[in-house]
């Protein structure tokens, strides 16, 4: 009997996502699954796709974006979809929108609208993990995953401030934890630097770990880098080995005052103790919220709050002094987005030019600017050149994570537009960093190993049928720091479980059922 196929990908170069030479094979998928990889020439199918001279790979996995709110809100992601990402792991760095209670969600609504992009208005009776991950199952074009945010269980455990959890609290998190791997995630992961946990001791991460070390769940950690590379990566791998649970380290990059060869002497230390990985993406600059600049004391009564504190001579001060210890190079540091109209037309400028035109002080300008904006201030930082991160994403532990911040009428970093353009073109083809098997593996099947997503990240009988098809000679980034909304070239088809999604390097908003994004949990 001959087999009828929903759709095939056919006379393509096959890289599977497991590193191993590619073949050229078909691939044939019957609903979400692929069911034959091979020679498929006279079989049946309702739809073929001609990848004739091009590459046929596993869907793309980004392990650290801040796409949280945009697949909530949009129906396609196109910025994403147009570089092959079929899933995106959510809640990265310890902040996003669950869990969360009554109290809490305002406050993390107000914090995040410069990172994660919701606002109030886009509340819709969320608070478990659970229910905002169901959110987006068949409701957007990609799948989705998730982190547990560790500032967003300890909120709801003690509250915004610096107060040491006692015995009880930390029985309160573990029960959050625990309930997060139950509804599918696939660690924890913290932003040390953030509010809220930028207070947790090394003990209670620990203990929080403990809580998912059966579920082999993973640490996930935007490291203290503010107290120095090394001694942060320490911590990290401390917990790491103390609970028993692997260790991945979010966006790690050379440092001025650590070299690569410093972090990787100590990777090869480390990883003898624990599990270890990290993501990087393929830029040297950096972006985030200018909120960060401020003292920690100035959310220990909740973002909400954060406004009035500012407001008072002493914080002023407090922030000025701060300001003047960072050693700003503001020169190098450019506006990417401001929520108000009335500093929109400041967008894309650097800080040193909004200070000057504005006639103030540096920490008086730099201060006005976010109360005038509700602390809702994006940046990009100029922090080298970008020929420093190739060692970094060369690295066997390396996989790719963009940290894509997205914002229509932006000038964000190109980084959400231009990651896997950027890997898949100039640095495989042109600079030959690694293999395109190499590339695509730490794309997919690593990722999707690491992070426990079964039967994703590869392309075998019987995995999900998220595929890419790309020609590695159009590969290209085009996005840049003056222009980012440019999307990568190059991709030319997309399929999530089994439904096409891009086709011709065109998005498909109008499916003919729900899109077919999943929530994918972890196991």
């Amino acid at each position: 009997m001959t087999t009828l196929f929903d759709l095939i990908l056919e006379h393509g170069d096959v890289i599977d996502g497991t590193n191993r030479p590619r073949c050229r094979a078909d691939v044939g998928i019957q609903g979400d699954r692929i069911v034959a990889i091979g020679d498929l020439g006279s079989a049946e199918s309702r739809l073929s796709i001609d990848a004739s001279g091009q590459v046929v790979a596993p869907g793309f996995i980004d392990v650290h974006n801040h796409s949280d709110g945009w697949l909530l809100k949009m129906r396609h992601f196109a910025a994403k979809t147009l570089q092959g990402f079929t899933t995106e792991i959510l809640m990265a760095d310890g902040i996003s929108y669950a869990p969360v209670n009554q109290f809490t969600k305002p406050q993390w609504l107000y914090y995040l609208r410069s990172l994660d992009g919701l606002t109030m208005q886009d509340d819709r009776g969320w608070q478990s993990l659970g229910d905002y991950m169901q959110q987006l199952d068949a409701t957007t074009a990609q799948n989705s995953a998730t982190h547990i945010p560790y500032a967003n269980v300890r909120s709801m455990v003690s509250g915004f401030g610096r107060r040491r959890l006692d015995d009880f609290q930390i029985r309160q998190v573990q029960y959050e934890i625990r309930k997060g791997m139950d509804e599918g995630a696939v660690g924890l992961s913290t932003g040390l630097d953030y509010i809220v946990e930028c207070f947790s001791t090394t003990d209670e991460l620990v203990a929080a770990c403990q809580a998912m070390s059966d579920r082999r769940g993973v640490y996930v950690s935007h490291v203290r880098y503010k107290k120095g590379l090394i001694p942060a990566l320490t911590e990290a791998v401390e917990i790491g080995r103390r609970a028993d649970v692997p260790v991945h380290i979010s966006h790690l990059k050379s440092q001025p005052d650590c070299d690569c060869d410093e972090i990787f002497a100590f990777l090869d230390r480390a990883r003898q103790d624990v599990e270890l990985s990290y993501d990087v993406y393929p830029y040297q600059p950096g972006s985030t919220m200018l909120n960060y600049l401020l003292p920690n004391e100035v959310w220990e009564e909740g973002p909400l709050a954060a406004i009035a504190i500012l407001n008072q001579s002493e914080m002023r001060e407090r922030f000025r002094q701060g300001i003047a210890a960072y050693k700003l190079d503001l020169d190098h540091i450019r506006l990417a987005w401001v929520q108000g109209k009335a500093n929109a037309p400041h967008i894309g400028k650097t800080l040193a030019q909004f200070v000057e035109e504005s006639g103030q002080s540096k920490a008086d300008a730099l201060l006005n600017l976010l109360i005038e904006e509700s602390l809702a201030v994006l940046c990009v930082m100029d922090e080298g050149d970008d020929r420093l991160v190739h060692p970094m994403l060369n690295h066997d532990l390396a996989m790719i994570g963009t940290d894509g911040i997205y914002y229509p009428d932006s000038v964000v970093h190109p980084r959400v537009f231009g990651s896997v353009g950027r890997i898949l073109g100039p640095f495989v083809r042109d600079l030959k960093l690694f293999s395109l098997e190499t590339a695509v593996h730490k794309l997919s099947g690593f990722a999707a190993e690491r992070f426990q997503l079964r039967d994703r990240g590869v392309l075998a009988k019987g995995a999900f049928a998220d595929a890419v098809v790309f020609d590695p000679a159009q590969m290209q980034d085009r996005s840049t720091f003056a222009d980012p909304h440019q999307t990568t070239v190059g991709i030319n088809h997309v399929v999530v479980n089994g439904v096409p999604i891009v086709r011709d390097g065109t998005p498909i908003d109008d499916f003919e059922t729900e899109p077919p994004g999943r929530f994918v949990r972890a196991g």
